[in-house]
C-alpha cells in the first residue's frame, strides 16, 4: 500500500475519533441523567483505546499496548460498580 494513502486514511480516521470524542463528551457534560453520564463515560474509554489502536498503526509502535490493557479494566470495572451501585434518578 502507498505510504501517502495509509496517512490519509490514518487521518481520516483519527479525524473521526477527535469527532466522536467531542461528541461523547457533551453528552457526558449535558447528559440528562446519570446513566446516559455512564453510558458516555464508557463510550469515552471505549474510544480512547481506539486512538491509542490508531497510533499503534500509525507509528508502528506496540509500547502503549499496556495502557490500552488497564484502560479496558478500567473502564470495566467502572462500568460494573456502576451498575451494582447505581440508584434511580428522582424523576420530576
Amino acid at each position: 500500500m502507498d505510504p501517502n494513502l495509509y496517512n490519509i486514511f490514518l487521518g481520516i480516521a483519527a479525524a473521526f475519533l477527535v469527532a466522536s470524542l467531542f461528541i461523547i463528551g457533551w453528552r457526558i457534560v449535558v447528559g440528562p441523567n446519570s446513566l446516559d453520564r455512564v453510558l458516555g463515560n464508557d463510550a469515552f474509554t471505549a474510544s480512547l483505546q481506539c486512538v491509542l489502536a490508531l497510533y499503534i498503526c500509525w507509528t508502528i509502535d506496540t509500547t502503549v499496548v499496556n495502557a490500552m490493557i488497564v484502560i479496558a479494566l478500567l473502564g470495566f470495572i467502572a462500568s460494573l460498580s456502576v451498575a451494582r451501585f447505581r440508584r434511580r434518578d428522582d424523576i420530576s
